[in-house]
């Protein structure tokens, strides 16, 4: 199994993609990370697969999380009228096949969810109650024809279809099939996932404070710590990553999967839980009491000075509390002259905070975005507060993975000549989501509006007749200069291109790796090497990785059974020590620190921060042009009223 991480209440870590720098590993992570979903890990099998990443859908976020009480009873309400059918509700069990009570069960929970999908639909017809009776009896035929085959296979299936194989079935496979029909992010929360996606989406759980691997180790499975989060019971209790847990309150954890350590971990805030870890170099197991907390989760993991007067910024997903974390990044910086703000593998995140974001960036009344659906109005978002004129050069990092809500925040302020936009072209999500609740606690996410940039641009990639692997691998993108995608303009006129992603103003390829590269990530040499070495040495604060320490990671690698070359190491000799730098500096002085290391090595922010003088002619642009519309506003003549 590939090591699967996780905080201690069982989400997926807000561990940057970026800093797993190989395009391999990256697929690699990406997959992993979908233990959101309840999946304790991606079998090894994967990478020869032509599904690699078959479960990726469920990390592109979703953009409005509408799950207020007056949406849950328009659904039930829907639900009930549909099933008071006299017709519609025998129809549903008038069949000739027995059906054992769990099958029963799983049906239902499926009928529930057709029934919830054939009221999403009528709604966006804008014909509530108004379903023509051909449309009820394809449905009912659906139906009978699904609880046949299921009735089927239960019964004669060469093993018994019990316990997790029975709920599978529905959760993991006719839903998501039926689903994936539609469009790529349309999407069904089972209880356990959709719980999940709530947390992650506050920004806060309540633990100890720590980001957990399961890994595959002489054929045994053991978790391992990842990295403590600082200020946390874990961190000030001096767990250190690399540490081995092996006990929760005095039970082994023997192999136990890290799905199992976070729930034990998880609890009640106030309440005390005992660790026991193992640490390379100490002869005895090492015990810590901890009081489980409120452990917050913020979406920026880095800011700070990066030049004198530019601040970094890295923010990872659009959750509750981004907007005022982007407040307070950028208020925390004294007199900043320029920002990079990083947006390399963001997945989006909530609608509305992507909307706080760009109010923090723009002047006061300029458009956002724009919802478009069939089903309600028209919705457009604008500054409501704006900047207060307060403003400065900005250059915004972007990748093939920044998608949805980062895309609308790439879009506007690239729109509104805010913003330079330097990297790779993005995903292109452009669809938005509205999240029903439904019976059991799980969840419906279902496409309800497309969103368009300020200038018009409807930015999502086409899906019809493209398969999930190849549209989430970005096979047959358009190029940006394609003549089939649209055209607009920006505020000072500069084009720019929709249907297809946000195109940087100025490209920045991510870095070729190589094979060796590749090998070394997948085998997670770095993590391994780092608590050796610390157990060994003296590392302070201007701890550098020179030829002793290299040495030493040579030996390492031999000792592990990692062929290399000189001509490998020394072809990625700046990669390999930053490498070993973040790690061992993580050890000892936090994970901030260890950001830091990777952020001021990381070639494409370096080549992000020469942009900067682009990024301020772009603002004066864009000031001019503000300034214009202002003095055309205030020369218009005035009308009288009294001789209209």
């Amino acid at each position: 199994m590939f090591p699967a991480c996780r905080d201690d209440f069982g989400c997926p870590p807000r561990y940057p993609l970026r800093y797993r720098t190989t395009r391999r590993a990256r697929l690699i992570w990406r997959c992993y990370t979908l233990a959101q979903d309840g999946f304790a890990g991606v079998p090894r099998a994967v990478l020869a697969s032509p599904w690699p990443c078959r479960y990726w859908a469920r990390s592109i976020f979703i953009e409005r999380a509408s799950c207020n009480l007056q949406d849950s009873l328009r659904v039930d309400a829907s639900f009930d009228a549909i099933f008071a059918r006299a017709p519609a509700s025998s129809a549903v069990w008038r069949f000739g096949l027995s059906i054992t009570p769990r099958a029963r069960r799983a049906l239902f929970a499926l009928a529930v969810f057709f029934a919830v999908c054939a009221v999403a639909g009528t709604v966006l017809e804008r014909r509530v109650g108004a379903q023509s009776s051909q449309d009820e009896s394809q449905l009912r035929d659906s139906l009978k024809t699904f609880t046949d085959v299921y009735t089927l296979v239960e019964q004669n299936y060469a093993e018994p279809i019990t316990g997790d194989k029975a709920d599978g079935a529905i959760y993991d496979g006719a839903i998501p099939g039926m689903l994936q029909v539609l469009d790529p992010h349309s999407h069904f929360y089972d209880p356990k996932s959709y719980a999940r996606l709530r947390e992650d989406q506050r920004g806060h759980y309540y633990g100890v404070g720590m980001v957990i691997q399961q890994q595959n180790d002489e054929g045994k499975t053991k978790v391992f710590v990842v990295t403590p989060y600082e200020d946390t019971p874990s961190f000030r209790a001096g767990i250190h990553p690399g540490d081995q847990i092996v006990a929760v309150d005095g039970k082994s954890t023997d192999g136990w999967t890290s799905d199992q350590v976070a729930k034990a971990l998880k609890g009640p805030k106030g309440t005390q839980v005992e660790v026991t870890t193992l640490r390379y170099g100490q002869s005895k197991p090492l015990v810590f009491d901890l009081i489980r907390d409120e452990i917050p989760h913020p979406s920026i993991d880095l800011k700070y000075e990066i030049r004198p007067g530019i601040g970094y910024i890295h923010l990872t997903q659009f959750q509750e509390t981004t907007g005022d974390e982007m407040e307070d990044a950028i208020n925390g910086f004294s007199n900043l002259k320029g920002l990079v703000l990083d947006l390399r593998e963001n997945p989006g995140g909530l609608l509305n905070q992507a909307v706080d974001v760009c109010d923090h960036l723009l002047t006061k009344g300029q458009t956002i975005v724009t919802q478009r659906g069939r089903a309600y109005s028209d919705v457009n978002y604008t500054a409501t507060h704006g900047n207060g004129g307060k403003t400065f050069p900005i250059v915004v990092l972007v990748n093939r993975d920044t998608a949805s809500a980062a895309e609308i925040v790439s879009g506007a302020l690239q729109d509104h000549d805010r913003a330079l936009i330097v990297g790779e072209t993005t995903f292109g999500k452009g669809l938005v989501q509205t999240v029903y609740n439904l019976s059991e606690s799980s969840g419906l996410a279902l496409t309800t509006y497309h969103y368009y940039t300020p200038s018009g641009r409807l930015i999502q990639r086409n899906y019809e007749g493209v398969s999930l692997y190849d549209y989430y691998n970005h096979a047959g993108a358009l190029a940006p200069d394609s003549s089939n995608r649209e055209v607009k303009l920006t505020d000072s006129g500069r084009t720019v291109y929709g249907g297809g992603g946000i195109t940087p103003d100025e490209k920045i390829e991510t870095p070729k790796t190589s094979r060796f590269q590749d090998e070394l990530s997948y085998k997670d040499v770095f993590f391994k090497f780092a608590p050796i070495f610390v157990a060994t040495h003296t590392v302070d604060k201007n701890f550098q990785v020179d030829d002793a320490v290299m040495s030493e990671f040579k030996k390492f690698l031999t000792g592990r059974g990692v062929d290399w070359t000189e001509a490998d190491i020394n072809g990625a000799s700046d990669w390999i020590k930053a490498r070993i730098k973040k790690d061992i500096i993580t050890i000892q002085s936090g994970q901030l620190a260890g950001l830091r290391v990777i952020a001021d090595w990381d070639p494409e922010v370096q080549k992000a921060l020469t942009y900067m003088p682009e990024a301020q002619a772009l603002e004066d642009s864009a000031h001019k042009v503000l300034a214009e519309k202002a003095q055309a506003r205030s020369t218009q003549p005035q009308i009288d009223p009294t001789q209209r």
